[in-house]
C-alpha cells in the first residue's frame, strides 16, 4: 500500500519566480475563460443595444479595477501602476472604440467584436521581438476577460475573500488577483502559466511568498484541498507528498530560516581573499525597490542599474523628472558607496511599439541599446540629463550598452558634453567628472579593448550577451542553448583580454553577467583578473563568503592549467573537481540550496 501511494505522488518543474519552501493545502482558483459565440444583430435597435451593453461592461470593469486597487495591500502599493495601465487599456482607442466600431459596422455582438479587437492588437505585438514586452499582451487579454465576464454576468470571486491558509492553484493569474490577496491566509502560489517578468511573479516577491509558474498542468492534476509541497527555489511541486518528503522539505525549511538569520551578519563581511586581496562585490538591480535588499545583502554599491523598466511599464515615455526622482534615491540610500547606470539597453521596435514599427530580421544584432539612443538623440538626452542631475546627490557612473567600437564612444560621448553644456547654463547641480563606461559584451570590443580603454573610465563585462554573440547562439532557443557554455576557452580568452587590457591602461573592470553569480564560477573569474563583482542581491553573501576560501595566487595558478585545455566540458569538471569540497561544505550549512541542481552549464536551475 505505501509502496502504491509512492508511485502515485507526482513532481512537477515550472519556473521559481520567488523564493521559499511552503507546504499546505491547495485552493483551486477558476479563471476559465468565457466561451465566446458568434451573433449577427438584425436591427439597428439590436445594434444601438449591445453598444450600450459594452459600455456599460466597461464601466463595470473599471469600477472592479480601481475597488482592487484601493484595497490592495501596503506592501504592493508600489505596483499600483500595474492597475492604472489596466484602466488605461479599458480607455485606449484599440481597444474601446475599436470594439464599438466593429459592433456598429459588421453588426455583431460585443462578445466577438471585443475579440477581434484583441487580435488585432496581438498582431502588432506579435511584431515584437522582445520577450518581455510580448508578455504584456496578457494584460490586454486581462482587461479583455474582465470586460467579458462582465457582459456575460459573471461574478469573479476575489482572493481577498480566501479565509484559511493555502496555496493557491490557478491557469493564470491576473495582476488584479495578486494585487487582492489576502496576505494573512496565501502562503504562495502556483500556476499553469506564467513567466519571470509577469506581474504575478512580480507581485510574489512584493510579497515575499514562494511563488512558481510555467508549471503548464498542474491544475489538471489538483484538487482543493490537495496536499502540495512547493519549492520556490528549484521550481518543483510536489502533489500528494509522502511522509519522507514532509520531513525533508521541513528540515530544508529549517535550512533556509537558519540561512536568513544569518545572512546579514554573513553578508556585510569584506569579499576578501586568504592571501589579502579586496575583491568588490556590487548588486544588480531593475527597480528603485531593490536597492534596500541589495544593502541588506552587503552589496558595496550598484554594479549594474538597468533602467528599461521606467520605459516598459506606462504607454508614454516617463518625463525627466520622473527619471531623475528615481535615480537621485537610488544613489542617496546607497551612498557613500557607487551607482553604476546603464544607459536605456533596448531597440527601436520595443520602444515605439504602439506605432507598429517594422519588425527587424535579426533583432538582436539590429537598432538596439547605444544604436537605438544615437538614433533617437532626444530621448536619450533626456535620460542623461536625469542621471547627470541626481549625480549630485551620490557617487554615480554612467554606463553605455553594447558598444561595439570607438566611433560609438565617441559619439556618446559627444552627446553627454553637450547636455552638460546645457546643464550648466541652466544652473543644475551635478558631478561634470562622472566616470563614463562601457559595457563590453561584443565580440569587436574585444578585440579593441585597448583602444575603447583609451577612451573610457571603466569596463563592465556582460558575459551574458557576450557568450551569446561570441559563439553565435540563441541562448533562449531551445535547440541550440546547450551550446550557452561560458567555460567555452573562446569566452575565458576574451575575459583574460578586457581584464588585462583594463589593467594596462590603468582602469576598473568588472563582471556584470550570470557568471558573477554562479559559486562554480569564481575561482575562475579571480584568476582571469575579475575584482569586481555585480550580481543579483541574493546571492551576494554565498559569493563573498566563497571569496573568502579562496586564495587569488592559487586561482591564478590554476588558471594557467585551465587555459591549456580545449573544451568546455574539460573545463568545467576541472573546475567542479576544485571547488565541490567547499560547495558541498555550504551545501551541507544550508547556504547553497540547490547545489545538486547544477546543470551542464555550471549553472544552477532558475
Amino acid at each position: 500500500m505505501t509502496e502504491h501511494c509512492k508511485q502515485m505522488v507526482k513532481k512537477l518543474r515550472g519556473i521559481a519566480v520567488s523564493p521559499g519552501v511552503i507546504i499546505g493545502k491547495a485552493r483551486l482558483v477558476d479563471r476559465s475563460r468565457v466561451k465566446i459565440l458568434y451573433q449577427y444583430l438584425v436591427s439597428e435597435q439590436q445594434v444601438c443595444g449591445e453598444v450600450d451593453r459594452f459600455k456599460e461592461a466597461l464601466v463595470a470593469a473599471k469600477e472592479q479595477i480601481v475597488g482592487v486597487k484601493n484595497k490592495m495591500p501596503e506592501q504592493l502599493r508600489k505596483h499600483a501602476f500595474i492597475l492604472d495601465t489596466h484602466l488605461m487599456i479599458l480607455e485606449d482607442s484599440m481597444f474601446s472604440n475599436a470594439t464599438i466600431q466593429a459592433i456598429l459596422s459588421e453588426k455583431i455582438n460585443a462578445e466577438w467584436a471585443l475579440k477581434k479587437s484583441v487580435q488585432n492588437i496581438e498582431k502588432l505585438f506579435a511584431q515584437i521581438d522582445d520577450r518581455y514586452i510580448k508578455e504584456r499582451i496578457v494584460d490586454v487579454e486581462y482587461v479583455a476577460e474582465r470586460v467579458l465576464r462582465s457582459l456575460a454576468g459573471k461574478e469573479q470571486v476575489s482572493l481577498h475573500e480566501i479565509n484559511e491558509r493555502v496555496i493557491i492553484v490557478a491557469h493564470e493569474l491576473s495582476p488584479a488577483d495578486t494585487s487582492s490577496i489576502n496576505i494573512g491566509k496565501v502562503m504562495g502560489f502556483i500556476t499553469d502559466v506564467g513567466g519571470r517578468t509577469s506581474h504575478a511573479a512580480i507581485m510574489a516577491q512584493s510579497l515575499k511568498i514562494p511563488a512558481v509558474v510555467g508549471l503548464e498542468t498542474v491544475t489538471h492534476h489538483v484538487q482543493d484541498g490537495t496536499l502540495l509541497i512547493v519549492d520556490g527555489y528549484a521550481g518543483q511541486v510536489i502533489i500528494d507528498p509522502d511522509d519522507e518528503q514532509i520531513i525533508f522539505y521541513q528540515e530544508k525549511q529549517l535550512q533556509r530560516e537558519l540561512y536568513e538569520s544569518s545572512i546579514i551578519r554573513l553578508s556585510h563581511l569584506p569579499a576578501e581573499t586568504v592571501d589579502g586581496h579586496r575583491i568588490a562585490v556590487r548588486a544588480n538591480i531593475e527597480l528603485l525597490e531593490e536597492v534596500v535588499a541589495a544593502r541588506d545583502h552587503g552589496a558595496e554599491g550598484i554594479g549594474l542599474y538597468r533602467t528599461e523598466y521606467h520605459y516598459l511599464r506606462s504607454a508614454n515615455l516617463p518625463a525627466e523628472e520622473d527619471l531623475f526622482e528615481d535615480y537621485r534615491e537610488v544613489a542617496e540610500i546607497i551612498s557613500p558607496e557607487p551607482v553604476t547606470i546603464r544607459t536605456l539597453d533596448l531597440g527601436g521596435d520595443r520602444v515605439l511599439s504602439g506605432n507598429a514599427s517594422a519588425k527587424e530580421a535579426n533583432p538582436a544584432l539590429g537598432l538596439r541599446a547605444i544604436r537605438f539612443c544615437l538614433k533617437e538623440v532626444g530621448l536619450f538626452k533626456s535620460q542623461l540629463r536625469a542621471i547627470l542631475r541626481a549625480s549630485a546627490f551620490g557617487k554615480m557612473r554612467l554606463m553605455f550598452p553594447m558598444i561595439s567600437g570607438v566611433q560609438e564612444v565617441l559619439d556618446s560621448r559627444a552627446i553627454l558634453d553637450e547636455v552638460m553644456n546645457d546643464l550648466d547654463r541652466e544652473g543644475h547641480d551635478f558631478d561634470r567628472h562622472i566616470k563614463v563606461g562601457i559595457m563590453v559584451e561584443v565580440p569587436s570590443a574585444v578585440a579593441v579593448a585597448d583602444i575603447l580603454a583609451k577612451h573610457v573610465d571603466f569596463f563592465s563585462i556582460g558575459t551574458n550577451d557576450l557568450i551569446q554573440y561570441a559563439l553565435a547562439i540563441d541562448r533562449v532557443n531551445e535547440h541550440v542553448s546547450y551550446m550557452y557554455q561560458p567555460f567555452h576557452p573562446a569566452i575565458l580568452r576574451m575575459i583574460r583580454q578586457v581584464a588585462e587590457e583594463g589593467k594596462k591602461a590603468g582602469i576598473d573592470v568588472a563582471l556584470c553577467g550570470e557568471m558573477a553569480g554562479d559559486p562554480l564560477c569564481t575561482c575562475i573569474l579571480l584568476g582571469l583578473g575579475i575584482e569586481d563583482f555585480s550580481l543579483n542581491a541574493v546571492g551576494i553573501p554565498i559569493i563573498k563568503k566563497i571569496i573568502r576560501t579562496l586564495s587569488l595566487e592559487e586561482c591564478r595558478k590554476d588558471l594557467e592549467q585551465i587555459l591549456e585545455l580545449d573544451t568546455a566540458a574539460k573545463v568545467r569538471e576541472v573546475i567542479k573537481a576544485k571547488m565541490k569540497p567547499l560547495l558541498t561544505d555550504l551545501d551541507h550549512q544550508g547556504l547553497i540550496t540547490s547545489y545538486n541542481n547544477l546543470d551542464k552549464r555550471g549553472f544552477q536551475h532558475a
